[in-house]
């Protein structure tokens, strides 16, 4: 792998890096699904020379050229025709990836800065590669439709047809003169009605039997004198007694009980509600916000990731089997062993859980466990000669410290060593340990191949320059190489040799630092 060139970059620029990791996770989505010719126009993006430049590096081989320095523009073109078929295949292979809502959102805006990239196109042997410098460009903005006037025209046309319908309707409903005249017919109707039973009762026979309907009236309460009938109905006729004995039984109906029935006045109650806050139990070690405000120097911590091709080992097998198949890939496989052997040996020595799956979880989950006020730096062991170092991340920006942990792959890049020592050093630097508590966690297979410098010497310069810097190391592959590192500074070894070790000893190695005080609630 060769560099094409180096870009300044400014670690204090939060949009350079949200952008810088935006393009490591478009990397990572569209690798496993473009062809090596196609993925060959994204280059690899390196922090380098202590975080101040990104350096950009590519597989191909040649020597690399700006496409704008190419002076004959019939192979120019022929470049740029390249470079629109290779972005022409990435679309069609995004459109056929199953991607969440936020994946194709990242995917269609990187797409639109590959197209708008103008003088960061290199040439190397006739492929194209973009190398982008994370400035701010002008996307295409889409136009904006203006809606045809001929919907407004209906649009006022139906709130007329429904002003007009609701002025009917309450025409309908509430017209003084439709209420008048249903009244007048009512009482008309009436009258008529009791005059006949008024004139009838002259004759003898027919007489007793109107009185029985009349008398349910309170004024007639004496049944005996059926003889005189006449007075009666008189007063039936008169329309004066009829309200007054309506009115009387309906005025006390419409007093119902049901007004005393709002009885809400109890129900007021639910203010003690707020009782069950003290069901939240605080840990006995808690952290106050008081502390987290006071503390206006809080330690740091680097997390120092093995992340060599010897993390791709599984977790499965026994520490003499994992050993057995180094000493394979080191000396070569028995003769006997034909090459269908080798490749089922091969699957079964790296299938899941490996070494680095598991400690990419056991690290994720450890993360949250770290108290807010405590920044983290990542130095990744990716191969020879040196490690690779991140900015600290703070506690609201721990999500994208986590992502980048997850895109960890190892390399045959540079060897596929373990830079231990680099990594150690650089993030010595990177730390204080003088003024403030600070800490180291290692979480590797074993030690440094890529410098024959003694990292134990190296250990014991730290702890004397920096005494309050405790580094604790989680070691997967059991061997003991590197556990000078953490006697010199005051830190503990914890071995790992399978997943539920991994969990359990990391958890110890995390709270032996007493960096995961919970915030009081």
């Amino acid at each position: 792998m060769q560099r094409i060139t180096r870009i300044a970059f400014e670690q204090s620029n939060l949009n350079k890096m949200q952008l810088l990791e935006q393009y490591g996770s478009l990397l990572s989505i569209l690798k496993p699904h473009l062809t090596a010719r196609t993925y060959s126009i994204f280059a690899t993006p390196k922090l380098i020379e202590g975080n101040q430049y990104i350096g950009w590096y590519t597989n191909l081989e040649g020597q690399p050229t700006l496409l704008n320095d190419i002076i004959d523009e019939s192979h120019k073109s022929e470049i740029k025709q390249t470079l629109a078929t290779r972005i022409n295949d990435i679309e069609t292979a995004a459109k056929l990836i199953s991607l969440t809502n936020e994946q194709k959102t990242l995917v269609s805006s990187w797409l639109l800065r590959i197209k708008n990239l103008k003088n960061n196109i290199y040439v190397i042997n006739n492929e194209p590669v973009i190398v982008d410098t994370f400035e701010p460009i002008e996307l295409p903005i889409a136009p904006v439709i203006v809606p045809k006037p001929f919907w407004k025209w209906w649009y006022t046309l139906i709130l007329a047809l429904l002003l007009l319908a609701a002025l009917g309707l309450l025409w309908y409903f509430f017209n003084p003169f439709k209420e008048s005249k249903n009244v007048e017919s009512i009482t008309v109707k009436e009258e008529k009605k009791v005059e006949p039973t008024v004139e009838q009762p002259k004759e003898p026979v027919i007489k007793p039997q109107p009185e029985p309907e009349v008398k349910q009236e309170p004024n007639v309460p004496e049944p005996q004198p059926v003889v005189k009938p006449k007075p009666v109905p008189d007063p039936i006729t008169n329309p004066e007694s009829k309200p007054e004995v309506k009115q009387e039984p309906k005025a006390p109906e419409p007093q119902p009980v049901v007004k005393p029935k709002p009885v809400p006045d109890p129900i007021t109650n639910p203010e003690p509600k707020p009782e069950p806050k003290p069901k939240v139990k605080n840990p006995p070690n808690c952290i106050t916000k008081e502390e987290l405000a006071k503390n206006s120097n809080p330690s740091k911590m680097a997390l120092i990731f093995d992340n060599s091709l010897s993390m791709t080992v599984t977790l499965a097998e026994s520490p003499m089997e994992v050993g057995q198949y180094f000493n394979y890939l080191s000396y070569g496989y028995p003769r006997g062993m034909s090459q269908q052997d080798k490749i089922d040996y091969d699957k079964r020595m790296t299938r899941l859980p490996t070494r680095l799956s598991t400690s990419k979880k056991v690290a994720l989950t450890s993360i949250d466990k770290i108290q807010q006020n405590i920044n983290i730096s990542l130095v990744a062991l990716n191969g020879c000669p040196v490690a690779d170092t991140t900015p600290f991340y703070n506690y609201s920006s721990r999500g994208a410290l986590k992502s980048k942990i997850n895109r960890l792959t190892p390399s045959a890049a540079g060897g596929g060593g373990t830079p231990l020592y680099s990594g150690l050093e650089k993030a010595s630097q990177m730390l204080d340990g003088v003024k403030r508590d600070d800490y180291i966690l290692i979480i590797s297979d074993g030690e440094d191949n890529c410098t024959r410098a003694n990292i134990c010497t190296l250990a014991n310069h730290i702890a004397t320059q920096k005494p309050r810097l405790k580094i604790n190391i989680v070691d997967i592959a059991g061997e003991h190489k590197i556990d000078c590192i953490a006697n010199a500074t005051g830190g503990k070894v914890y071995i790992a040799q399978s997943p539920k070790d991994m969990i359990r000893q990391m958890n110890k190695a995390v709270s032996d630092l007493k960096i995961n005080r919970s915030v009081c609630q």
